[in-house]
């Protein structure tokens, strides 16, 4: 089975423009792909965790992957997939987002020898002259196919900003100087991302023929893994320093029975036919593919010695195990009030529940505990005390806990 027949197994392709190309190409190590990465936070998160493991499969076949950094695009901000303008960031913000998403790509992508490449868009989108660029590339786009695209289209009515609205140019604009300047010939993405994609295919065909437009291809990702990476409580962020290893670890753990097999399919690294067998596991056997889940993709992230502390602390915490290592939330003096805390509030700040009305119904639901006891008055305080004592485990449903410490 080459590359291509994998991924397509593994349910990772949703569309490409010429199948029987990107198939010779990708099963031949011909392949010089980009994936481009807005740097609008400090971490990578495990929506880009689907595209960091297309990189490494594509790259163990003989391909070569592009990290395309967006110090350029991400002062702008992709409108796909929002509902509003994003925040504006600083170029020094963007840059040392940047520096964080170095550091995470390289325990993905082999960047030594010339196997891979790291790119910055800000080389040649910050000193771009606006009226020849407008020239050079805004004269080969139409404005009403333009505001067909999906991205486009679900923005106008609540309002699409000109400055979003150049965002499909600049991402055309990457994928014309990646081929020019670093034999690019392919561009892959999320499902959210063909109009923008299909964009820049277009450009080269306008700006250097037929010729070079017949070597460039575009692959789009099923996205379903990062839809399945969202979770409403906030980020799974790939820095342990905002998700620990066994946050991690737990929210893998806790993945729906219906999507499990699924995210093992998308996500690890294990055998096809491995996981052709779990396909028929059901009922308790599926409480099994969710631990090889969590522990295979914990060791990606953050290492098979973190995994096993992960899965080990998950286990003894399930069993009634009181040393087990889970995380802690730390409180100081002006969190508490009459040196008590009340239940609703430590829910927020132990990141157990998004906001106050989450805490309240988790509580009226009767999924929170405190130790082995459930919390049942959305009124109820915590005394400081007690805290300080150090065995105050604060629990929300049956997997997710935060020990709760004084300092």
């Amino acid at each position: 089975m080459g590359i291509y027949e994998e991924l397509k197994a593994r349910g990772l392709i949703a569309q490409v423009t010429d199948e029987e190309q990107v198939r010779e190409m990708l099963n031949n190590g011909k392949a010089v792909f980009y994936i481009g990465f807005d740097p609008t936070a400090d971490s990578l998160h495990v929506g880009h965790f689907m595209a960091l493991c297309l990189m490494k499969r594509l790259q163990m076949a003989g391909n070569k992957p592009i990290a395309l950094l967006g110090g350029g695009t991400g002062m702008i901000g992709d409108p796909s997939g929002r509902t509003d303008l994003r925040k504006v960031l600083t170029k020094e913000t963007i840059q040392h987002n940047i520096d964080c998403f170095k550091v995470q790509m390289s325990r993905f992508i082999d960047f030594s020898e010339g196997k891979a490449l790291m790119v910055n868009n800000a080389d040649w989108l910050l000193d771009l002259n606006y009226v020849e660029f407008l020239r050079e590339v805004g004269s080969c786009f139409s404005v009403n196919n333009m505001l067909r695209a999906e991205c486009y289209k679900q923005r106008m009515e609540k309002g699409l900003t000109f400055l979003e609205f150049n965002y499909m140019l600049m991402q055309a604009y990457d994928f014309l100087r990646l081929y020019q300047d670093y034999g690019c010939n392919f561009e892959f993405g999320g499902d959210d991302q063909w109009s923008n994609m299909l964009a820049g295919t277009e450009l080269i065909r306008r700006k250097l023929g037929k010729d070079a437009h017949a070597m460039t291809m575009t692959l789009l990702l099923n996205s379903e893994g990062k839809k399945m990476g969202k979770t409403a409580s906030g980020a799974v962020w790939l820095d342990p320093k905002k998700t620990t290893p066994y946050e991690f670890y737990q929210y893998w753990r806790n993945v729906g029975d219906s999507d499990v097999l699924k995210c093992i399919r998308m996500l690890t690294f294990l055998p096809l036919e491995q996981i052709d067998e779990m396909d028929k596991w059901e009922g308790a056997e599926l409480n099994k593919a969710k631990e090889i889940l969590a522990y295979e993709l914990t060791a990606l992230v953050h290492g098979k010695e973190e995994a096993e502390k992960a899965q080990a602390a998950a286990k003894a915490l399930f069993a009634g195990g009181a040393d087990a290592e889970i995380p802690t939330t730390v409180l100081h003096d002006d969190d508490f009030e009459n040196d008590e805390i009340g239940v609703i509030k430590a829910l927020v700040m132990a990141g157990l529940c998004g906001s106050n009305g989450e805490a309240r119904r988790a509580i009226q639901q009767n999924g929170v505990s405190i130790g082995d006891s459930k919390v049942t008055d959305v009124f109820a305080k915590i005394a400081k005390d007690e805290i300080a004592k150090g065995d105050v485990v604060l629990r929300r449903g049956k997997k997710n806990f935060r020990k709760l410490a004084v300092e």
